[in-house]
């Protein structure tokens, strides 16, 4: 593989899955009946408003022509622009990119972030293709869906296999397409062209964040607590990263190759400095190795799912043995191992709560764009821990109000406030 191709990094990226979208359906219409909403209002509530479609014709390097079929759903902007991240991944379908719109909107009203939710996909494999033909394409994209985007109306963001140089491609087409300076079209960007400081380990952060207020419930103190992260991708490297620094035991991680376990702890500096591009670090421990599935039934305190969906199911829910699940990846958790953990007093932070520090910190740059303002590090952590604080126990308490389960009460906060504005403006 030239040098080039292993440029493009991104997370795991989960495999598409034809109940993903009716799954995150169903909570939503059990958390608009929960809060006494109409059934016109999950009607409109169920589907995003928008969904574009477009062909984007790429040259290649030697010469020929090919035609990447590509997406952008737009969930709902009662509550302000879309916002959302743009995925490139052979295994992109359009109603993947649907149910992650309807979890952005989610996640926007957990944080209560004036935006509804967006995501973008193009089917292809970056990993595989060279830097001129990702940034042929990644300009083809912004031009294809250059009239329904902007800073007041729909604001991408990295995801899957997508990082900054991708979205400074794509600053710099629709600035030409508009023929001014507009920094704030997108985020994620690098931090000379107007991204935000912290912005690269923001999602593991608010992770971290998470799991320790989560832990502080059950007494338990994040330092020197036994934890289990599945997955070493961006977003879970960044999470072993913090915990081993904050003084957590971090007992097993692992790749899509394998896992490593260690009841006294593992040595995550080394192994950090170990891995490849792509996260890989299990193959040089063949000896060691043990295979996910096993990895996520080993005794930890906290176990974090920071890899591809539908990792803890009915067939083994009842095998865990954590105390607490803060749930990195999304979807790591069907709806019946849910009911399973929950039964059995298991605390989960779900996804839309959890892994929502990206999606902060996207708002922060956009704010930090449109002030001409620019924040140090320092405030952006300061800023992003604060709300995540207040959004953990507010769905906690939202939990216990209303004798549900975790998951659902994040559904409720995050619904809630999208729900009002519906019915604010006169649509349901």
């Amino acid at each position: 593989m030239k040098a080039q191709k292993r440029l493009i990094q991104g997370a795991n990226m989960p495999s598409a899955s034809p109940s993903l979208l009716e799954a995150t359906q169903e909570i939503i219409r059990q958390a608009l009946e929960k809060l006494g909403y109409s059934e016109a209002t999950y009607e409109l509530l169920r589907e995003p408003l928008r969904v574009l479609t477009v062909r984007i014709p790429v040259r290649m390097d030697d010469g020929s022509v090919r035609v990447f079929t590509g997406y952008r759903v737009q969930h709902n902007d009662a509550t302000g622009p879309t916002k959302g991240g743009i995925r490139f991944h052979p295994d992109v379908t359009e109603e993947e990119v649907k149910a992650l719109a309807l979890w952005m909107s989610l996640k926007a009203g957990i944080f209560e972030l004036p935006y509804g939710g967006g995501k973008g996909g193009i089917v292809c494999d970056p990993r595989t293709m060279s830097l001129g033909e990702l940034e042929r394409l990644s300009r083809g994209y912004v031009r294809a869906i250059s009239q329904i985007v902007g800073p007041t109306k729909d604001i991408p963001a990295p995801d899957v296999y997508t990082n900054a140089q991708v979205m400074a491609w794509m600053y710099d087409e629709y600035s030409r397409i508009r023929e001014y300076d507009s920094p704030s079209f997108i985020s994620g960007k690098p931090i000379v062209l107007g991204g935000s400081k912290g912005r690269d380990k923001a999602t593991g952060l608010g992770v971290v964040v998470a799991a320790r207020e989560a832990a502080k419930t059950r007494n338990i103190d994040l330092a020197g607590a036994k934890v289990i992260v599945q997955g070493f991708g961006n977003v879970g490297s960044h999470v072993a990263e913090l915990l081993h620094a904050q003084g957590a035991k971090v007992v097993g991680i692992s790749d899509a190759n394998g896992a490593l376990y260690k009841p006294e702890g593992l040595d995550i500096p080394y192994l950090l400095d170990r891995r490849d591009s792509f996260g890989m670090v299990t193959n040089l421990f063949q000896d060691e190795v043990i295979t996910n599935a096993d990895l996520l039934t080993k005794p930890c305190e906290i176990l974090i799912p920071a890899a591809i969906e539908n990792q803890i199911r009915e067939d083994n829910a009842d095998q865990i043995q954590a105390g607490i699940v803060v749930e990195a990846a999304n979807g790591p958790t069907t709806l019946e191992a849910t009911r399973i953990l929950d039964r059995r007093g298991v605390l989960i932070v779900p996804d839309i709560l959890a892994n929502a520090g990206g999606v902060t910190v996207s708002y922060f740059e956009w704010v930090q764009n449109n002030q001409g303002l620019y924040w140090t590090e320092e405030e952006v952590t300061r800023r992003l821990e604060e709300m995540m604080v207040e959004a953990v126990h507010k769905v906690l308490d939202t939990a216990r109000h209303h004798q549900v389960d975790t998951r659902l009460a994040a559904y409720m906060v995050g619904i809630r406030r999208l729900a009002e504005a519906v019915q604010l403006r006169g649509w349901v």
